[in-house]
């Protein structure tokens, strides 16, 4: 019998060849979209020429993509999902002052930006060690030019006096500030981080297309690029031995603390505009990243030239600020008055001494493009040396000559504002002028004419293009590398400039075949890593938190700046003012309507529209109650809106969102939610109710007030059960007491005043404002006596809504507060109001001297808020109190 043969070993059919894994450079070459011609494209290291095919992928983006195999090559969209997603979770946003798509809580309504999701593109730039190290050369001689123009400028002025700058360049610059010539900065040191914007031009060399130098951002989001980006490459990031960002940051803020005369011991802030400017992520960010205290104007103050931060424990003293704030913003003593970002006296603080300021005020006419074709010279004269980085030929028109022989070419240009805005100079956005008509070239040229020194022409050149994933493709985008020299120590502690091995790359929006080098995250731009590659050992330092000790925490000192502080104690008397002033909207507007049907009798009305008054639910300019009911009440159910003119409810919940903003670090995302959701819904519900044609269905505006109502408990719920019980909750829940006595008093006072408290309406009137009615239906029954409502809304110590209650709470939580001066905080709350101790039967008794006592104690509360903000926020009463020296 004959050998099976192999085919008849198995019925079964056999199985096929394993598939071939996909190989990743040809996908990848196969995905490349064409750049367009005359364009350097990263991707294949060239650049295309017309007619000719596209080259294959460079050495440097074939490593990265063999990197990842072919299963990294599949994931890409997968992974640009997860760099959404991981932006979503980080909260990275950034401010813009147009339309477009906002994070959720922001409308970008009354003038406020727009906050959008960080736009971060997922493959980064990839720089080779030997092009790097040309550009670092390049930009630490850029840094060294600029930091000894500074000196010469601020000092001897010798280029002016040769020539070498115009000084009506220099001088008629906005942000050069003649109260700071003469100025020894510490150390000094004028310039200690400087951003240069750098594109590759055709011949395959980096150009500089513009520089930052008074308060260059950027240094923030690079951080949070390479942290989101290199966790989606690993493999990529190890094996092509990218250089890490951590020990640049880390020698930095040394070098800072070196220059100070405090050393070590120095104190760094970070000074922000706030919340609304257009960065306000990466500068919290990087201030936590750095573990340096975020600061605004309002949170420091100058005392005897030395720079302090204000806190609840009192004065402590900043030795080093990085500032983010403009120029002319700084000092409103010496700048411009208006300003509510800087600080006052913070220039002469610089003049002593005091205060190292990175960097120096009056750095910002540095960056005017009408300067760029005056550096070279500059260079020979003040370096001996001649630029290794070209620069954007720039023509100023301010020199007769070059304007003359430019005009006829003008539609070859970009132009560009000389200057920055401001009162004295003429600011507009960059114009292509190979865009414009016969007639609009006409009209700039004519505007040109009459103010020449306004304008700068800068050639147009083409950028290099960067590859971006979108679609399944790899798509050519124009980018832009911004760069930062930080000044810094070595290890034998000399002085000097710092390249950091990273960058913030910037990349057009579109496949804009126009597309300049003028690329802004304002103007939609995105975002990507910037990679430079070593071909060295990769620097292990990391800045990223470590585990913390026991031993870490035994005197761990946290610190409750006063701005912080501030916005806490509104946002508790927010809270309940928003709570208070729902609660007596819906209850005179029901009143008005019975008085109105006849169910209630006149003589409440003279009540309700004192309590209205009194409380901001009607403007000054509202028809009287007893005068005009019908009138009254559509003046109220108008004032219930923001803007409005009355601080009513809608004004009050705005307030309470504003508050919010400015504490989102503090506050869980349920609870922001819910403070954004209160305003945007009772804004949005009640515009609709009072937008409908005919009369106004008062029911359902009680609906409106109602659903607010359940709002705010749930907001006064989130402030009692989840935020640490530190000095700044304390602040909160004194705010919330303070806002509660002070209304609870008055209103009880007036009820009483006028003679309607023991009325049936007016007794259901004050059990229903002080939420207190199935409370005393529970222990009363229909009982309508002064002495038991007496005995619940004043005496009631068990009782959150009594006077007794709030006025304890207030009292205990002060005393905590203020622990650290009890012979000031014994003072202060021995004048406090203590209504246990008030004698039942004399209140009941006596309706002048309950009158009396309650108002007292409204104005001791309003006394208490005021002693509050001098010691705490302003720090006018107790300013010797100086923690740290």
């Amino acid at each position: 019998m004959p050998e099976p043969t192999p085919s008849q070993w198995s019925l079964l059919p056999d199985e096929p060849d394993e598939p071939t894994a996909p190989d990743p450079l040809a996908q990848a070459a196969s995905a490349a979209l064409r750049s367009r011609d005359g364009h350097f494209y990263e991707l294949t290291g060239q650049v295309n020429q017309p007619g000719e095919p596209q080259a294959g992928i460079a050495g440097r983006w074939q490593r990265f993509f063999e990197a990842g195999g072919a299963a990294g090559w599949q994931e890409l969209s997968a992974k640009a999902l997860r760099v959404q997603r991981r932006v979503l979770e980080d909260g990275a946003s950034y401010n813009v002052h147009s339309d477009g798509p906002p994070l959720p809580g922001q409308d970008g309504q009354d003038g406020s930006p727009l906050a959008r999701h960080w736009p971060l593109e997922l493959l980064p730039m990839l720089i080779e060690p030997d092009e790097w190290r040309g550009i670092e050369a390049g930009i630490v001689q850029r840094a060294r030019l600029l930091e000894a123009v500074m000196a010469d400028t601020y000092g001897e002025r010798r280029l002016l006096r040769e020539g070498l700058l115009p000084a009506s360049l220099v001088l008629a610059h906005p942000q050069y500030l003649r109260a700071m010539h003469g100025s020894q900065p510490p150390g000094g040191v004028h310039l200690h981080v400087l951003a240069f914007d750098l594109t590759r031009c055709a011949d395959g060399h980096w150009w500089v297309v513009g520089q930052r130098t008074q308060a260059p951002s950027g240094l923030g989001y690079v951080l949070e690029n390479r942290l989101i980006i290199a966790q989606q490459f690993p493999e990529a990031f190890r094996q092509m031995a990218v250089q890490r960002l951590a020990a640049s940051y880390r020698d930095f803020i040394q070098t800072l603390t070196r220059l100070s005369p405090a050393g070590e011991r120095s104190r760094v802030a970070l000074l922000t505009p706030g919340p609304r400017n257009e960065t306000y992520f990466e500068q919290a960010f990087l201030a936590r990243y750095l573990g340096i205290t975020l600061v605004e104007g309002a949170d420091l103050t100058v005392r005897a030239d030395k720079v302090y931060l204000k806190t609840l424990a009192g004065l402590e003293r900043v030795h080093v600020l990085l500032r983010r704030v403009d120029d002319t913003w700084l000092d409103p003593l010496e700048l411009r008055p208006e300003s509510i970002l800087g600080v006052p006296g913070l220039l002469q603080a610089a003049r002593a001494g005091e205060v190292v300021i990175a960097n120096v005020p009056g750095a910002g006419w540095l960056e005017s493009p009408g300067l760029t074709a005056f550096w070279p010279a500059v260079a020979e004269s003040l370096l001996g040396e001649e630029l290794k980085l070209p620069a954007i030929q720039s023509w100023w028109c301010g020199e007769e000559s070059a304007w003359v022989a430019l005009r006829p070419r003008l539609a070859e240009f970009i132009v560009v504002p000389t200057f920055s805005a401001s009162s004295t100079t003429e600011h507009f956005a960059p114009v292509v002028a190979a865009e414009l008509n016969d007639g609009e070239l006409h009209e700039l040229a004519a505007r040109i004419d009459a103010n020449p020194t306004a304008y700068t022409l800068q050639a147009r050149v083409k950028p290099t293009k960067q590859p971006v994933w979108t679609r399944g493709a790899l798509e050519p985008r124009v980018a832009v590398l911004r760069v930062f020299a930080l000044y810094g120590h070595d290890s034998d502690g000399q002085g000097g400039w710092k390249v950091l091995p990273g960058g913030l790359t910037r990349v057009a929006p579109r496949r804009d075949p126009l597309a300049d080098a003028w690329l802004s995250i304002q103007r939609g731009s995105l975002s990507a890593d910037t990679w430079v590659m070593t071909d060295g050992e990769v620097d292990p330092t990391t800045l990223l938190a470590q585990p913390l000790q026991a031993t870490d925490l035994r005197d761990v000192h946290w610190t409750v700046t006063s701005r912080a502080a501030e916005n806490l104690f509104w946002l508790g008397r927010y809270t309940e003012r928003a709570e208070n002033s729902a609660r007596l909207a819906r209850y005179v507007i029901e009143a008005s309507v019975m008085v109105q049907r006849g169910a209630m009798p006149p003589p409440m009305l003279p009540l309700l529209d004192a309590l209205a008054r009194r409380h901001g639910l009607v403007g000054p300019d509202a028809p009287h109650a007893q005068d005009d009911p019908r009138g009254f009440e559509r003046a109220l159910l108008a004032a219930l809106l923001p803007g409005s003119g009355a601080n009513s409810v809608g004004w009050n919940l705005r307030a309470l969102q504003g508050c919010g903003q400015a504490l989102r670090e503090r506050l869980s995302p349920e609870t922001w939610r819910l403070i954004h959701e209160a305003a945007a819904h009772f804004e949005q519900h009640l515009r609709a109710v009072l937008d409908r044609p005919g009369a106004v269905p008062v029911t359902d505006v009680l609906n409106v007030l109602a659903r607010a109502d359940t709002h705010l408990a749930a907001i006064t719920g989130a402030q009692t059960d989840r935020m640490t019980r530190d000095d700044g909750w304390r602040l909160l829940s004194i705010g919330r007491q303070i806002e509660r006595l002070s209304f609870h008093a008055e209103v009880l006072a007036e009820t009483f005043a006028q003679d309607l408290a023991l009325t049936e309406d007016g007794f259901a009137l004050l059990l229903g404002v002080f939420d207190s009615t199935i409370t005393y239906r529970a222990q009363f029954q229909a009982r309508r006596e002064a002495p038991p409502l007496l005995h619940l809304l004043v005496h009631n110590t068990d009782n959150p809504r009594s006077l007794a209650w709030v006025a304890r709470t207030m009292r205990e939580r002060f005393a905590k507060l203020a622990r650290h001066d009890p012979g000031w905080a014994a003072d202060i709350t021995a004048e406090l109001p203590v209504p246990e101790a008030w004698p039942l039967a004399e209140l009941a008794a006596s309706g002048p001297v309950l009158v009396d006592r309650l108002r007292r104690a409204a104005a001791q509360a309003a006394e208490l808020s005021s002693l509050i903000s001098q010691r705490y926020f302003a720090h006018v009463i107790g300013a010797e109190q100086r923690v740290w020296q």
